[in-house]
C-alpha cells in the first residue's frame, strides 16, 4: 500500500515538474504585459478556475468546514496563508526574470531548491538519508556551487526563487488539507489584493487586459489553469513522498527550462555548466539507485551475512 501511494506521488510530483519546467514557452507570449499584471492575473484565474473545480467536485461543504476549523487551528489556517504569500512571490519572481531574458538564472534556482528541499527535510522534519544519499547531496551541491560561482554575481533571483519555493514545499507538507481545498484557500487569500491592483491599473489607464487584445486576455486568463494545475499535482505529490525525494525529482523543472534557454532562445551554455551537469546528474543517478533494493538496508544484511557466512 506505502508502495503505490510512493509511485502515485512521484507520478503527480513529476507531472508538476513537467509543466513548470515548460512554463517559459508560455511566459515569452505574454512579453510586454508587467510581471506584476501577469501575477494578478495569475492569482485571479487560479482562483475562479479552483471555484470551478470545487463546484464540479461537491466540494463546498467541505471547503466550510476547513475554514471552520481555522477558529479552533489557527495554525493551520496561518501556515496556509504563509503558503500563498510564499508562491505569490515565487510566481512574481519567475515570471520578471524569463520575461528579463534571465531564464538561465531561474534554472539555477530551481537546482538549488531540491537541495534547499532535503535540508528543510532533514532539519526541519527530521527526514532520515542513508549515506548514499548523503552523497548524492554532496555532489549535487558541488553541482551547484560551480554554477554559482560561474555565473560571476550573487544570484539573488536563482536563490530567491529556490528559498521561496522550497518553503513553500515545506509547508505544503505540514498542511493536512485536501490539496483542492487547500489551493482554493491559498489562491482566496491572495485575489483580493490581485483585484485591488487590478482595478488599480484600470483606472490608471495602463492594463493589458481587456485592452483590446483578444489572445492577449484569452492567454492571461488561461495562466489560471496553468497555474493550478501542476500546484495540484505537486500538493498530492507532497502529501504521498519525503520532501527529501520530492527535492530530487523538481531536477526535471531546471533541467527542462536549461534547454529552452539554451536551444530555444539561444542563451549560452559553457563547459563549466556541463561540469555542473555532470556532478548534479550524478547525484541524481545515486539517490536513485539508493531508493532501489540494491541500496536498501536489508540487501545490505543478506550481503553481511553471506559474507560472515
Amino acid at each position: 500500500m506505502k508502495d503505490n501511494q510512493t509511485k502515485t506521488g512521484i507520478l503527480y510530483a513529476a507531472f508538476a515538474y513537467l509543466i513548470w519546467g515548460l512554463f517559459p514557452i508560455y511566459w515569452k507570449n505574454l512579453q510586454g504585459v508587467g510581471a506584476d499584471e501577469i501575477l494578478a492575473n495569475r492569482v485571479l484565474w487560479s482562483f475562479v478556475f479552483m471555484l470551478l473545480l470545487v463546484t464540479i467536485t461537491r466540494k463546498w461543504k467541505k471547503l466550510g468546514e476547513v475554514l471552520y476549523s481555522f477558529k479552533k487551528n489557527k495554525k493551520q489556517g496561518f501556515m496556509l496563508f504563509i503558503a500563498s504569500v510564499l508562491v505569490s512571490c515565487n510566481w512574481f519572481i519567475y515570471i520578471w526574470a524569463v520575461n528579463a531574458n534571465q531564464i538561465i538564472e531561474t534554472s539555477l534556482g530551481y537546482y538549488i531548491n531540491p537541495l534547499v528541499s532535503v535540508m528543510l527535510g532533514m532539519f526541519v522534519l527530521k527526514e532520515k538519508l542513508t549515506k548514499a544519499q548523503y552523497v548524492s547531496v554532496g555532489l549535487a551541491a558541488i553541482g551547484v556551487l560551480i554554477l554559482t560561482i560561474s555565473h560571476g554575481s550573487f544570484p539573488w533571483i536563482a536563490l530567491s526563487l529556490a528559498f521561496t519555493f522550497g518553503l513553500y514545499g515545506l509547508a505544503k507538507k505540514l498542511i493536512s488539507i485536501d490539496s483542492e481545498i487547500g489551493l482554493t484557500l491559498e489562491t482566496m487569500f491572495i485575489t483580493p489584493i490581485a483585484l485591488l491592483y487590478m482595478v488599480y491599473l484600470f483606472v490608471k489607464g495602463d492594463h493589458a487586459f481587456l485592452a483590446g487584445s483578444s489572445g492577449m486576455d484569452v492567454l492571461l486568463m488561461i495562466s489560471g489553469v496553468l497555474t493550478a494545475v501542476p500546484l495540484l499535482f505537486f500538493a498530492k505529490g507532497a502529501q504521498r513522498i519525503p520532501l527529501s525525494m520530492l527535492g530530487f525529482i523538481q531536477y526535471m523543472t531546471p533541467t527542462l527550462t536549461l534547454i529552452l534557454g539554451v536551444f530555444v532562445y539561444d542563451e549560452p551554455f559553457t563547459t563549466t555548466h556541463l561540469l555542473s551537469f555532470v556532478f548534479i546528474w550524478s547525484a541524481l543517478t545515486l539517490y536513485s539507485l539508493s531508493k532501489t533494493k540494491l541500496f536498501s538496508p536489508s540487501n545490505h544484511a543478506k550481503r553481511k551475512g553471506s559474507a560472515e557466512a
